[in-house]
């Protein structure tokens, strides 16, 4: 069983081992390099629990997963979209983890102001395409060829889902006004 919760300070060095063990397989970033706690300081303090959280997955007290809320291209009419990432320690995957994480960021959404979530996923990453797709996401746009990595070009599908309306103020059932 997963506990979902805020992450704290402490737990960066772990969601940096979690990344790390993506970079080389080539299909979840396009870091080609692993990163450091340190530059990942900044990333992780942008990250506000009101607004864009950035949230970790407990399996019996060790985080085997984490799940991030990004502003999308930084522009006020772009406020209520949001890019969301999720990755998951390798001997964790094929769990169904990431469903229950993408889960939880959809209920969560409404009250960040967010009412459409976007990921960027590479055309060769079948599992998290999989998984988006049974989730109701669509592809709204494929950039060809725009990473290189080992002398190899990949594509990038731009991933997207509208969520329902933001909840009805209280008093008031959902879709009336």
């Amino acid at each position: 069983m997963m506990d979902i919760r805020l992450a704290e300070a402490q737990d960066l060095p772990r969601i940096v081992e979690i990344y790390n063990a993506a970079v080389p397989s080539r299909r979840s970033t396009a870091d080609t390099e692993t990163v450091t706690p340190e530059s990942r300081s900044e990333w992780f303090h942008r990250h506000e629990p009101e607004r864009r959280p950035l949230l970790v997955g407990e399996d019996q007290g060790d985080i085997v997963a984490w799940m991030s809320f990004e502003d999308f291209y930084g522009r006020p009419a772009y406020a209520h979209t949001a890019e969301l990432s999720i990755y998951i320690a390798p001997d964790y995957q094929g769990r169904l983890l990431g469903k229950r994480l993408l889960r939880r960021a959809e209920a969560l959404a409404p009250s960040l102001g967010i009412h459409t979530l976007v990921g960027y996923v590479f055309a060769h990453n079948a599992p998290s395409l999989r998984l988006l797709r049974a989730s109701g996401y669509q592809e709204w746009g494929r950039l060809p060829d725009v990473a290189r990595m080992d002398g190899s070009d990949f594509s990038l599908c731009i991933m997207g889902k509208r969520l329902e309306s933001a909840p009805a103020p209280l008093g008031q059932p959902a879709g009336a006004g």
